[in-house]
């Protein structure tokens, strides 16, 4: 059984902001969980992967940015999000203050966590999640939106499907050998942007956000 307890969170010059902690009876750690740049902390994404999470005995806490808590349509400009991570990251050892505390998120929301990673806004986090890192804009290749991810010095744990077409899994092997020790890539075979996959591979969409989850439990336990 897992407890789910609403929160607000102040993000200083942005107003307030939903938050849902998601904590299951016996966790060992927490993880601030960071939505993606076109759905909210209640997609069903996000809700599925926090209960897998919990199953695995990882506590989360969702959060909304401001545009998407205000129901605006054009992502906030990049200090608000990362304003926003660093608030929630905050809360969540607030919540929690005896479980180890990593971060994350999907696509646009785990590049905004290692960005504030990156400008030393987290200095609690013993990691980074990433549930698809989002190379690049759709139809414009490239790699420039992972430079600063030099800058980060905790571990990172990359969750990429072969069938992402905003990271080709070629560029995501060399962006994460660059980052040696501090990356790791977990590849989901068959898998797109949104972690769905064709019947051809003999798995659901279920078994790969449990696969997701088990994995990063998995990953977080090493680093405790």
């Amino acid at each position: 059984m897992a407890d789910t307890t609403e929160l607000r969170i102040l993000v200083p010059g942005a107003g307030e902001v939903s938050a849902l902690l998601l904590k299951p009876a016996k966790a060992h750690c927490v993880l601030a969980l960071a939505h993606g740049a076109g759905a909210g902390m209640r997609h069903i994404f996000m809700e599925q992967l926090a209960g897998e999470l919990a199953e695995a005995g990882v506590a989360t806490l969702r959060y909304q940015f401001p545009y998407m808590e205000q129901r605006r349509k054009a992502p906030d400009k990049p200090a608000v999000l990362t304003a926003t991570v660093q608030a929630a990251a905050r809360s969540a050892a607030e919540a929690v203050p005896s479980l180890p505390l990593f971060a994350g998120g999907k696509s646009m929301g785990g590049r905004m966590t290692s960005q504030a990673a990156a400008a030393g806004l987290l200095p609690e986090i013993r990691g980074i999640v990433f549930y698809g890192f989002p190379l690049h804009p759709p139809k414009q290749p490239g790699t420039k939106r992972a430079d600063h991810l030099a800058q980060v010095e905790v571990p990172m744990l990359f969750l990429q499907g072969t069938r992402d077409p905003l990271a080709p899994l070629e560029s995501i092997r060399a962006v994460c050998k660059k980052l040696a020790r501090r990356a790791t890539l977990l590849v989901i075979e068959g898998a797109d942007h949104s972690f769905h996959v064709p019947k051809s591979t003999g798995k659901s969409d279920a078994e790969i956000l449990r696969h997701l989850a088990q994995s990063t439990a998995a990953w977080m336990q090493k680093l405790l």
